[in-house]
């Protein structure tokens, strides 16, 4: 901590979980890092037995599985933990705010803690970032063009400087394939992964759709369709604001037909 000025301690924290859902989703791995203002450091991280199935999708990108914390501590066992890390501290993240801040006032809510977040000061470096370096399409074209993007939002004027940055990035980056099938890879990381545009199913390793949000998160759609006290959950969804693609994906699975992945 070279350069920002503490009055009271700020601890850093960032979260590995079950998914993208603050509200219900559990914590898996927790790293906290806090800061004194005469820059001592108290560093302690953890892995978190979750009490539900890790879904493939939300290991794929922390490497973390059901085996790797099944005898972990759940998170009531570490509250008092946390809540020593955090006590008097002001907090920092990666897009915390919107997303490791909640879902670990969640946590802690579930666990009995009193202790309320939203009362200490909240550093997010990806806001920071963000503001300071925008990724609107004046901007890259600036930055890869040279040039300040004239009509803005015509949408003539943006498909010109689209071409334009895009093929300037090829030249920028020497990570950046000049193929067509090579950048197409690099665009769509998770081509393949998901059952529908939404990502509200992912395909698991036997070639079914599984939940990726929800109170069946991680579970398959066939087990869920074929539950007497689950299927009503499939009806609620096709009453909800979700989009053509998915009422689809439910109304054939409440008739009995699911979607299947070639393998």
């Amino acid at each position: 901590m070279r350069h920002l000025k503490l009055t009271r301690p700020l601890t850093f924290f960032d979260l590995e979980t079950t998914g993208v859902d603050p509200d219900n989703d559990r914590i898996v791995q927790m790293a906290l890092i806090r800061v004194e203002p005469d820059g001592a450091r108290t560093t302690w991280e953890t892995l978190v037995n979750p009490q539900r199935p890790i879904p493939a999708a939300a290991t794929a990108v922390h490497g973390i599985t059901d085996a790797d914390v099944k005898d972990q501590p759940v998170f009531a066992d570490v509250r008092a933990r946390v809540e020593a890390m955090l006590a008097g501290s002001d907090l920092a993240g990666y897009n915390s705010i919107r997303f490791d801040g909640p879902l670990l006032q969640a946590e802690l809510r579930r666990a009995g803690s009193e202790l309320d977040l939203r009362g200490a000061r909240h550093l997010d470096a990806l806001v920071i970032f963000r503001l300071m370096e925008p990724r609107n399409l004046t901007a890259a074209y600036r930055k890869f063009c040279g040039k300040d993007l004239v009509d803005a939002h015509s949408a003539l004027a943006d498909t010109e400087a689209t071409l334009e940055v895009l093929d300037a990035q090829v030249a920028f980056y020497d990570a950046v394939p000049d193929e067509v099938e090579a950048l197409h890879a690099l665009c769509n990381p998770d081509e393949g992964r998901y059952v529908d545009r939404a990502r509200k199913f992912v395909w698991n390793e036997d070639g079914r759709a599984v939940f990726t949000f929800g109170k069946h998160n991680g579970e398959v759609l066939d087990d869920v369709a074929a539950d007497k006290g689950k299927r009503g959950y499939l009806e609620w969804m096709l009453n909800k604001d979700f989009n053509e693609e998915v009422k689809g994906i439910l109304r054939e699975a409440l008739a009995g037909v699911f979607p299947r992945r070639d393998r």
